[in-house]
This record gives C-alpha cells, sequence and structure tokens, in this order.
C-alpha cells in the first residue's frame, strides 16, 4: 500500500493508494477525488458547516462494495470537529452517533482519502447545546420512476417552485448526480416535523392535480412514468447527499446546482443531459457563476403552516 504525507492548509494528513482507481468507466482515480474535494471546498463547506456528514465510502471503487458510516468520528484526526448526536431509529443498539462536522479543506482532504465518495448531511445543524437544532432547510427530492427522468423531473421542479414562491419561500435546485433532481428553500420553523407535513402536503397537492406524472407514495408499483415527490427527506432522521458531492456512479457525476433557466431551457427542448455535470465542469461552472445554491446565507423564511 502507498501511503506518504501531505500538509493541507496547515494540517499533516497521510494518503494512500493514490493511484487506485475508484471509477473504472473513466479511469477517475483517488487523486483525483482529493483533489476535486480540495477544489471545490470554498462553496462546498458553506452547506456542510454545523451539519453532522454521513458517509458512503466505496473502499474498492464503484463496483466493489460501499457501506455508509455515520459513527465516523472514532478513526477522525484529532483536529477534525466531532459531535455526539442523538441516534435515529435506524441505528440499532445505539442511542447515541459519534459524528463528524467537516469545516476546513483539510477535513475534506481526510474524507476523500477514506474514499469517502458521497457526502450526506441533515437539513438541521448542531445547535449551541450540541443538539439537533430545528431544521433550516426543506427539500423536496425528485426521484423519476421507469419511463421517467430529468425532463419530467423538471417539469414538477418548476410546479413546485410557483407554489414555493406562492407561499413566500426562495427556492433554489440541483441535480441529484445520480437519476433526479432536489428543490431545496431556507426555511424557519418552530417545530421540527412542521417541513415534513408541509411537503407531504405539497406532494400531495401536486400528485392530485396530475396523477398520471406525480405520486407521493413509495411504493415501486406507482412510479413507472411518473415523479416522485419524496417529501419524507425532511425526517430529521434522514439525509441528503450534499450540493458539489460526488455521486457513487459510474460516469464520476456531481449532485450540482443549477439554475432555474437552465431548468426552463430544458422545458423548452434543451437536451437533458445537458444537466448532468462532471467534476471539471463543475468548477468551471463555479469559476464563471459562483454557488447557485447560496442558501447558507440567505433569507429564511418562515414556513406557512400545514
Amino acid at each position: 500500500m502507498s501511503r506518504q504525507l501531505v500538509r493541507v492548509e496547515g494540517r499533516q494528513l497521510h494518503v494512500s493508494n493514490l493511484e487506485k482507481v475508484l471509477f473504472p468507466e473513466v479511469s477517475f482515480t483517488k487523486a483525483q477525488v482529493i483533489d476535486y474535494y480540495v477544489r471545490i471546498a470554498p462553496v462546498l463547506l458553506p452547506h456542510l458547516s454545523g451539519r453532522p456528514v454521513t458517509f458512503t465510502r466505496w473502499p474498492d471503487g464503484v463496483e466493489g462494495q460501499a457501506f455508509f458510516e455515520k459513527n465516523s468520528a472514532r478513526h477522525a484526526p484529532d483536529w477534525v470537529r466531532k459531535v455526539t448526536v442523538p441516534s435515529p431509529g435506524s441505528s440499532r443498539g445505539r442511542e447515541t452517533l459519534d459524528m463528524v462536522v467537516l469545516e476546513t479543506v483539510a477535513d475534506l482532504a481526510w474524507a476523500a482519502n477514506l474514499a469517502a465518495l458521497e457526502l450526506h448531511v441533515p437539513q438541521w445543524q448542531v445547535g449551541s447545546r450540541l443538539q439537533p437544532a430545528l431544521p433550516d432547510l426543506l427539500v423536496l427530492d425528485l426521484d423519476p420512476g421507469p419511463d421517467a427522468g430529468i425532463l419530467e423531473c423538471c417539469e414538477v421542479a418548476e410546479r413546485l417552485r410557483d407554489q414555493l414562491v406562492a407561499d413566500g419561500l426562495d427556492p433554489v435546485v440541483k441535480t441529484s448526480g445520480s437519476k433526479g433532481m432536489q428543490v431545496y428553500a431556507p426555511i424557519r420553523v418552530a417545530d421540527r416535523e412542521h417541513p415534513s407535513r408541509y411537503a407531504r402536503a405539497l406532494a400531495q397537492q401536486l400528485s392530485g392535480e396530475t396523477p398520471d406524472r406525480v405520486v407521493w407514495r413509495m411504493e415501486k408499483v406507482l412510479r413507472p412514468g411518473k415523479v416522485l415527490v419524496d417529501w419524507s427527506q425532511n425526517n430529521p432522521a434522514k439525509t441528503t447527499v450534499a450540493p458539489y458531492s460526488l455521486r457513487a456512479c459510474p460516469d464520476a457525476p456531481v449532485s450540482a446546482p443549477i439554475g432555474w433557466d437552465e431548468v426552463e431551457a430544458v422545458l423548452d427542448g434543451a437536451d437533458p443531459g445537458s444537466l448532468r455535470f462532471r467534476t471539471d465542469e463543475v468548477l468551471a461552472r463555479v469559476e464563471e457563476y459562483g454557488d447557485l445554491f447560496d442558501v447558507a446565507g440567505a433569507r429564511r423564511a418562515t414556513l406557512p403552516p400545514a
């Protein structure tokens, strides 16, 4: 195993197997994964700020076995921030989890060296008492079923945008990096279950208006030709892939923020494939446009009753 010591913004870090190919289809190596996360850090880190990270690790690359890792603090360097949070129901036998919060470029390099290709975060931050604060983001995850795709997701995203704006919210959108898209809005709530209730009602509304195109229930038998508006991602125990995270798909795509004008362009006939981005394209887009997903310091609107 090749191993070397590097310095990242004043932190010393051991990295290994830099030449290992993690995305064989496009010959994308671990060194390139680390390089991407280091270079994307200025726009990625604000979206991870205060949020415990769940890793999806692929030590043998995307064609090998993967595992989710929440309880990652046990092997983190001393300089990585660690938080203890209540364990979600899915983590059996544990009342708490010792998780990490990635705050620096060196933190990202450490995670990338673990082959943590995907970074997933909740819609809440750790509060001043080191407990989950109230949700500050609403997310609507658009997942196309068989015979549906990005075009159909764009149609649903545009409808969601109209309703969210009508409700006083300021939505942004990104690709999932896999098959679908996600619409977010910064929010203010007094009840941590409020976002789930609101998102569920909105998903039911769209499904009721166009039952042939939108589904709000999870059963796979209901989904061919339709887009699932997955409202359940607002459950405080769940996480969603972070903006600018790599996805563990063969072509090494990124969950990339996009502009509403790009959604409209697809609806006007542009190639839906134009909304699939790899690392070099995402870095170039950030250089040209900045962060199209600027919710970290955005106005947080009070979520309407649900």
